[in-house]
């Protein structure tokens, strides 16, 4: 059966997979029981996300944005006659959400929430009611349909890469080995810095290795990792008026392509400015790359739990809490979390 739906906010764009589905479900619903002509995708605005009275809806919306607009009401009946609509929202805390700041409730029952931020992650419910008269005797009769949505707060994760090269040396014994390494930590250094990205947990190891049809070679195996928290990166973020993780990894990809392309650069310098090629020199097609995400205190990713937001950090649950940049958020055993977002148990 049918998961639940879900809706994606980016800046002022939704990308709304549920939305699709739910027309789909909806649709499917209605043509069995009414035989109804088809829904045009083109009343599905892109911003709006439906309710379904079979489930929950999932929503998913990024820190300090403004959420979709959440609809009172699922898709086969938006596509009906209402008489005397009511709506009433409900949010996390109980309260009516009819004047609150932070809250806009449309006439037609259509809820945005602005700025939103991991505190107000949470259940939303919508009770819709509306009547219907009978045509023969003109009798009213009060019809009521609740809807709920389950609207969490999430962030980009944190970007680190982590990058392995190799390089050729007569031998693993060699003095210049060390000299080396410290030297080209410090040049990939001074190459991103103005990204306010910095080189951390620089590491080497010399190994004697027996390639197909070659005689043994001694090879230096550098690791190291690129992260964008550089001192000086705060004060970067001050400057920008959104969330900080989009500046944060716009910068530290700058950084993972510069580092890319210098050393996919050596067999080039290689060949043309040495006469004689040196003892320690890089090995075409050594460069290999890895992403590493982390997450912000009281976010954390759950492919389980949030599939159709696999990989954004989402707030926390009640219950679950995340002290530091971990991946997941843990569960408290201490005391009993009964609010979205913990940083500490």
């Amino acid at each position: 059966m049918w998961g639940g739906c879900w809706g994606l906010l980016v800046g002022a764009q939704v990308v709304s997979v549920g939305v699709l589905l739910h027309a789909l479900v909806a649709l499917t619903q209605v043509e069995a029981a009414n035989d109804e002509e088809p829904y045009s995708v083109e009343l599905i605005k892109k911003n709006d996300i439906y309710g379904s009275i079979n489930h929950k809806v999932d929503v998913y919306i990024k820190v300090y944005t403004n959420s979709p607009f959440l609809v009172c009401m699922d898709l086969a009946l938006s596509q009906k006659e209402l008489v005397d609509p009511k709506y009433l929202w409900i949010g996390p805390n109980g309260k009516n959400l009819e004047g609150q700041s932070y809250a806009t409730v449309t006439k037609t029952g259509k809820l945005m929430v602005r700025g939103f931020q991991e505190s107000m992650s949470g259940s939303y419910t919508c009770t819709l009611s509306y009547d219907i008269i009978k045509t023969d005797t003109q009798e009213e009769k009060e019809k009521y349909k609740a809807y709920k949505f389950m609207v969490y707060a999430y962030r980009e994760p944190d970007y680190t890469y982590q990058i392995s090269v190799r390089f050729t040396t007569k031998e693993c014994s060699l003095a210049a080995n060390g000299q080396f390494f410290e030297g080209l930590k410090i040049h990939l250094d001074d190459l991103i810095s103005h990204l306010t990205c910095h080189i951390i947990e620089p590491s080497y190891k010399c190994h004697v290795v027996k390639p197909p049809k070659h005689g043994l070679l001694h090879e230096l195996f550098f690791t190291f990792k690129v992260n964008p928290f550089a001192p000086g990166w705060e004060a970067v973020c001050r400057q920008i008026s959104y969330d900080c993780e989009d500046e944060t990894n716009r910068r530290i990809q700058k950084a993972r392509d510069l580092i890319e392309e210098f050393f996919h650069e050596q067999p080039l310098v290689l060949k043309h400015e040495f006469q004689n090629i040196p003892a320690i020199h890089y090995i075409d097609h050594s460069f290999e790359v890895t992403r590493i995400d982390s997450c912000r205190p009281g976010f954390g990713k759950n492919d389980v739990t949030h599939s159709d937001c696999a990989s954004c950090c989402v707030v926390c649950d009640p219950g679950t809490y995340s002290p530091n940049n971990e991946i997941t958020c843990r569960i408290c055993k201490n005391i009993r979390i009964k609010y979205y977002g913990a940083k500490s148990c």
